[in-house]
């Protein structure tokens, strides 16, 4: 049956999201849908525990290049940094990939 427009078909579930929540979950999309950014996520996720000369060393770019781009994944939730001496040492926040998980279970 061909549609015409302006009959929308009836809704087949819900999306039921606060705003609070929607707009923590597109920041962390907008973070990880930058490819530094996400080669960055996938290093940490083999390779917990890294300091920044270490994440440095994996990818084609300078320090202070991956230094602002840490920022934003800091920032959104998807990294958390613990000073040891004069590095940080980066990994992923289990609370914050499990709380994306499951929205991303909801919403697709």
């Amino acid at each position: 049956m061909i549609r015409t427009r302006g009959s929308i078909p009836p809704s087949c579930c819900s999306l039921a999201i606060g705003e609070k929540d929607e707009a923590r979950f597109v920041q962390m999309m907008k973070a990880a849908g930058n490819p530094l950014r996400f080669q960055i996520l996938k290093f940490l996720v083999t390779h917990p525990g890294c300091i920044t000369g270490e994440i440095v060393d994996h990818l084609p770019i300078s320090q202070a290049t991956v230094s602002q781009h840490l920022k934003v994944l800091r920032e959104a939730g998807w990294i958390k940094g613990e000073v040891e001496g004069p590095a940080v040492c980066y990994e992923l926040s289990p609370e914050n990939t499990a709380w994306f998980r499951i929205l991303v279970g909801r919403v697709f």
